[in-house]
């Protein structure tokens, strides 16, 4: 057992010197993997990465969209709008397909120009973002390229920011104009139901006004014919009444107006000065034939009592009036919309929509805080880490190759 134990040990002085041995193999493979590693870092293709930094924009460069007063953006939201159009692929996709001389490194004979463009896409654009994390104070929005050598980068990347802001102009100016299409065609509505209401309210009120009128005059053509009615019958009963005081004078003689006490003092000589008092009316018979005959004559020979009564003149002068009703003659003649009560406010509203232009020159979404610039070094391949790595890579498989070579030796004499 001791004998056993001893052999499976491992002598490392000896192990030392073995590989000490063998240090020519070490080396020639740490050479060659060097080598190799030189090779790589010298004729791999160079990566490099540029980015371009937008930050939101002072409020004043959003006030000729604000002051507009049916479009509010919020500086924070038009980055938000312009990160959201830089990430878009289609957008990406249509930059590329619309400025393919940008990117003449990147196409591949195997595949189509989309093929080519997704891949590049998806290993070459990255957005940068706030980390929510650490709490920035100031919001941006990054976007970031690594791209080969024999692409202009910057160019990519600069092109597409202003591509980007620029079909997100015109996406507000299109939404501007739509949204003041649609006020528009609302204020037509609203006019159109204006003009409609005020139709049926004018046709209401000329129909009362109308009816208010018809029923004015049926009630004093009632009143006066309830009147007219009246007067004659008053003027039969005053006939009726003179008959029977004509009557009751011829049968006590008396001819012209009497009273009672000169019928009872007719003797009387001389001048007499009578004062009579009563404090009733004297009986009508007194007045003598003469007097009742002529008034009985009269009565009968009368064809209108209208001058009788003073009313009957007032009935047929508001008859008058009544034939012509001049506000429902001005309601009719009215046309056009002077007439509705918001017109003015409505047209106000519309002629300031219509008016409205956006210059999209001057409409300024973000601030580009930095914008790409070529590198000045690539990325990768680096260098000096790879021509390290292939050092210790080389020495690490020089060694294993080493100790097989002295594995293999030792089992060699073993055996004989």
């Amino acid at each position: 057992m001791q004998q056993q134990y001893s052999n499976d040990e491992i002598d490392l002085v000896e192990l030392a010197r073995a590989l000490w041995r063998q240090k020519a193999v070490i080396l020639g493979v740490a050479a060659t993997i060097t080598v190799i590693a030189v090779l790589y870092a010298l004729l791999a293709t160079p990566y490099y990465q540029t980015r371009s930094m937008l930050r939101p924009v002072p409020s004043s460069g959003l006030d000729q969209l604000n002051e507009t007063g049916i479009y509010k953006m919020t500086p924070e939201e038009a980055l938000s709008r312009v990160a959201g159009a830089l990430s878009s692929y289609e957008n990406r996709l249509d930059f590329y397909r619309t400025r393919q001389d940008l990117f003449e490194g990147i196409e591949s004979q195997d595949r189509s120009l989309e093929q080519a463009f997704a891949k590049f896409n998806d290993e070459a654009f990255a957005m940068l973002y706030p980390d929510a994390k650490k709490a920035e104070p100031h919001a941006y929005v990054g976007l970031s390229l690594t791209y080969p050598k024999g692409v202009d980068g910057a160019s990519i990347v600069n092109s597409f920011v202003s591509y980007a802001l620029e079909k997100e102009r015109k996406n507000i100016a299109l939404d501007l104009q739509s949204l003041i299409a649609n006020r528009l065609a609302s204020l037509d509505m609203q006019i159109a139901a204006g003009r409609a209401s005020y139709q049926a309210s004018t046709e209401a009120k000329i129909a009362t006004l109308e009816e208010k009128a018809e029923l004015t005059r049926a009630e004093l053509r009632d009143e006066l014919a309830a009147l007219r009615a009246e007067l004659k019958t008053r003027r039969l009963n005053r006939i009726q009444e003179l008959e029977e005081a004509i009557a009751i004078a011829d049968s006590l003689g008396i001819r012209t107006p009497t009273t009672p006490s000169a019928m009872t003092d007719s003797r009387t000589a001389g001048q007499v000065i009578r004062t009579e008092v009563f404090n009733q009316e004297m009986p009508l018979y007194f007045m003598g034939t003469d007097a009742l005959k002529a008034e009985q004559q009269a009565l009968q020979q009368r064809t209108s009592d209208d001058f009788v009564e003073p009313r009957i003149a007032e009935i047929q002068k508001d008859l008058v009036l009544l034939e012509h009703n001049r506000e429902v003659e001005l309601l009719k003649k009215r046309e056009g919309d002077l007439y509705l009560e918001k017109l003015a406010e409505w047209r106000q509203e519309a002629a300031r929509l219509k008016g409205i232009t956006l210059d999209t020159e001057r409409l300024q979404l973000v601030r580009i805080d930095q914008p790409a610039l070529q590198p000045l070094s690539p990325i990768k391949p680096k260098k000096l880490m790879i021509v390290a790595l292939g050092v210790v890579l080389g020495l690490m498989l020089g060694v294993f190759a080493a100790l097989v070579r002295v594995m293999v030796k030792a089992q060699s004499r073993t055996e004989r």
